[in-house]
Formats: structure tokens, sequence, C-alpha cells
């Protein structure tokens, strides 16, 4: 697997023809990218293929399959039970690995332009590529299906498309393209046929009608059964296990339990190990009890018998070496994620006991929050030697094109913004083990004076970082001048933080 690698999960309205899924998955299949998942709903009338890949490679191959689909699917023929607009739907970006949401949304663009282009379907942008807040909800832009949108497409400046005519395609409708961050498809059954008390519970527990933050939810009737189905959009802000438990006390209310529940597509690891630790109620849980985890860390030279040096030894070795990768920006990226590391020890160490059971919600909800500082840190570490590379590759291109200057200022931008996003979480990591100091047993309280004095150097080397890529960038645009004086302004108040 490459070292940077996005995910793309289209969702099309065909979930009975399989040759017709086959024909769109096939479309998808050029080198670079992997086939992660499919899953086909009949009832739902609806297909969902997870693939992950090299960002230009997985950006063709979602344009392919738009183009597939608007051959194979007519929407004036199709019914299900979950609303769509287009043969292709919906379209979004998930950063994996080495590469950042904003990367995601020029890629989400990307697409759009050319799938409108290409076939002559109209393009929404959704999440954080929408052009305006009023479309970063999906359901804003899908609102009335295909046939509202047909009906007033022309008419109404607000259903105006991002990219192509105001018109639909006749028979492939318009497609929503947008970037987001992991979200997890997550359904409940009900040992009920009545829909009516799955759309109750549904009010009750998505965000939009005053129900779970990062929730949104529908009810519909799906294999016999009453179904509350579920978006979670940030699932370590508000886990599965939450809101299964929440459907369950709503469900109580109207003399219904849930019978099952269903994943469509993917779900990362940690959203399981936080199920697991809460229906299991583990004192003292951690990811790293888990055997198959502890194997993989073995494996990779994370641990070792040796001893703890035998883990990081490689990586300072390499930041001795005689080469400019690894360098300031990855071990600033290193120190914050050890930061994260052991201010998330002394939280899980305080956790479960008696003299601190009353701040058990608020550890619990620390240590999920420093465990995605810690990854996110952590894949900063190869972000940001990456970014290095691209830069000097810029450099050396631009002798042979004659586009070289944008192609620079383009690289030194992503190059300034990994930094930034370490800077910012140092910040935050700084700022959380301050605050576990008077929650957390007080003998711990040199591992967070260490935790915070490593989050300081994090910080301190990033925005070092910041600064040079910043005055190394030649604006030869508005955007490349609104980008250079942002990222000053945030470089600024994280360093007042400090």
């Amino acid at each position: 697997m490459p070292n940077t690698l996005v995910e793309c999960v289209p969702n099309f309205s065909e979930g009975r023809d399989a040759a017709k899924v086959d024909a769109i998955v096939e479309a998808m299949k050029i080198p670079g990218v992997y086939l992660l998942d499919r899953e086909m709903d009949a009832d739902h009338n609806r297909c969902v293929i997870t693939l992950v890949g090299e960002p230009e490679a997985i950006q063709e191959a979602a344009i392919r399959g738009v183009g597939k689909a608007a051959e194979l699917i007519d929407l004036t023929r199709h019914q299900g039970a979950h609303p769509r607009m287009g043969a292709a739907d919906v379209v979004p970006f998930i950063p994996i690995d080495g590469v950042t949401i904003d990367d995601c949304v020029a890629m989400a663009r990307h697409v759009g332009a050319e799938i409108s282009r290409r076939f002559h379907i109209p393009v929404y942008l959704y999440e954080a590529a929408a052009a305006t807040p009023e479309r970063q909800n999906l359901e804003n832009i899908r609102r009335g299906q295909f046939e509202g949108i047909r009906d007033e497409i022309a008419t109404n400046p607000a259903r105006k498309p991002d990219f192509g005519e105001p018109r639909v395609h006749p028979t492939a409708g318009a497609t929503v393209v947008g970037a987001r961050k992991f979200l997890i498809a997550y359904n409940v059954f009900l040992n009920t046929p009545d829909v009516a008390i799955a759309k109750k519970i549904a009010k009750a527990v998505r965000f939009s009608t005053g129900g779970l933050r990062f929730v949104k939810a529908a009810g519909f009737f799906v294999r016999g059964m009453a179904q509350v189905s579920m978006n979670l959009t940030d699932f370590e802000q508000t886990p599965v296990h939450r809101v299964f438990e929440f459907v369950k006390r709503e469900a109580a209310r109207y003399g219904v339990l849930p019978v099952s529940s269903e994943i469509v597509g993917l779900i990362p690891k940690l959203a399981l190990e936080q199920a697991a630790e809460w229906f299991l109620q583990v004192e003292n849980f951690d990811s790293s009890l888990i055997l198959e985890n502890r194997l993989a860390a073995v494996m990779s030279g994370k641990t070792a018998v040796g001893g703890l040096r035998a883990g990081i030894e490689p990586f300072i070795e390499q930041l001795a070496a005689p080469t400019a990768t690894p360098g300031g920006g990855s071990a600033s990226a290193a120190s914050g994620a050890m930061a994260a590391g052991l201010a998330g020890m002394v939280a899980s160490m305080s956790r479960g006991k008696k003299a601190y059971a009353q701040y058990e919600c608020q550890l619990s909800e620390t240590i999920a929050r420093l465990a995605q500082l810690r990854e996110e840190l952590k894949s900063a570490i190869d972000a940001d030697a990456g970014a290095y590379n691209a830069v000097m590759k810029a450099y050396k291109s631009a002798k042979e094109s004659s586009d070289g200057g944008r192609a620079i200022n383009a690289a030194l931008q992503q190059a300034t913004s990994v930094p930034l996003g370490v800077a910012e979480g140092a910040v935050e990591v700084a700022q959380i083990a301050n605050r576990l100091k008077p929650i957390t047993n007080p003998s711990m309280n040199s591992d967070l004076i260490t935790a915070i004095a490593l989050a300081k150097a994090a910080l301190e080397g990033a925005l070092a970082n910041v600064a040079i890529n910043l005055d190394a960038i030649n604006p030869d645009s508005t955007e490349d001048e609104a980008f250079v004086s942002q990222a000053r302004k945030r470089a600024a108040a994280l360093h007042a933080q400090a």
C-alpha cells in the first residue's frame, strides 16, 4: 500500500441487480485503487462501494464509476426506501493517511468538475467541500429527491448546481461530491413492522431535531421490520454504543426492542474497541490489551523483546542520518504524539478508581480525544516528510514546466498545512494535560508535566516549519495571498496560546 491513502465511498442507486453493480465496480478497477467492500441492499435499492487508493488514481476511479452508473441506472424507473437524487448518488472522499481534509476538498472539486464535463451530470458539493453553509448538509441538497430537483433546478436559484448546467441528466439525475471525516452507516432493526415508531425514534436521536451530536437518522420499513437508519459522522465524539443505547431507550417508550443492528460498509477498529469497553466494563481498558493489536505492534517494530529502545531507535537513527527527511517537522509530530500518549496514560490510570469516580465520564471522553490526537500526530510524522519531498520534486519539475511556480506554491502550501495541523494538535494536547492535573492521581503529575513539555516542543518546532514554508511562497494569485494571510493568523494565534 502507498504512503498516501484516500478512501472513497460512492453510493449508487442500485441494490438489486448484481450484474450492474459488478459492471460499476469493474469500471473503477484501475492501478493504485483497492476494493475494500461492497454492500447491496434490495430494500433500499442502493449499493455502497468502499475504495482506498492513491489520490490521483482514486479520483479517476470515482469518475469512471459515476460514468458507468449513468449508463446502467435509470432513475425514472428506480424505487427504493432510501432517498436518492442520482444514479451515482453521493461520492465522498475521506482522508486516511498522508493527506488532509483540505486535500480531499480539492479532490472533490476536481472530480465534480470532471463528472459534469464528461457526462453532463450536474454536481453539487457537500460537507467540507461545500461552497455555502447550506450545502454542508447532504439532506438539504437532496430534499425532494430526483423528481423534486428535476422540477426545480432550472427555476430555483437555490437548486443551481456547483458544476454543470441547471438541468438534471434525464436518467442519471444529479450527483453530490464532497469531503468528510470517516462516517459509520449504522442501522438498528426493531421487533415491529410499525415504521412510524422508527421515524419517531429517528427524530429523537438525530441532531437536527434535538438528538445526539453527529447523528443523522431516518425511519424505514426494511425486510418486514421497522428500521432506524443512521449515519454517525464523528464516532469518536458520539460513539456507536451511545447511539445504540439511546435507540434502545427510546424504543422502550413505545414497547418495542432492537432485535439486531447492521453496519453498511466498514467500521474503524477503534469504534468496536470503544463498544467493547463500554459493554464489557473492562477496568483500565486500553487497545494494547487486544492480542492482535499487541502482535501488530511487535511485528511492526513498535515494541520488542529487546526493550523500549528497540521500538524507537530506528526513528532516532533516521533523524540522525544525513538526509533531509525525516527532519524537524517529523520530530515535532512525534513529540506531540508522545505527549498525547503520556496524557492518555495518566487519564487511563485514574479512570475506574473510586477516588476519581465523579470524573469517570470526563476521563472517558478525554481518553477518546487523546487517542484521536495521538493517531493524527503519528500520521503527521510521515506526512511531513512526504510534504517536504513533494516540495523538492516541485522545484525540480519547475525547470521543465511553464506552470512551475504554481506547482511550487501548491507544494509549499501542503508543507505548511501539515505542521499547522501538528501545532493545533499540540496546543490541544497541552490544554488537556493541564485540565487533567486536578482530576487525576497527583503522583502522576510528573508525567503530565512531561507531556506538556513535549507538546510545547512540538508546537515550537511545527510553527518554525510553518514560518519557513510561508516565507518561501511567492504569491502569484489571490488564492495564494489568502492562504499565506490565513496561515500566518492561525500560527500567531497558536503561538499566543503557548
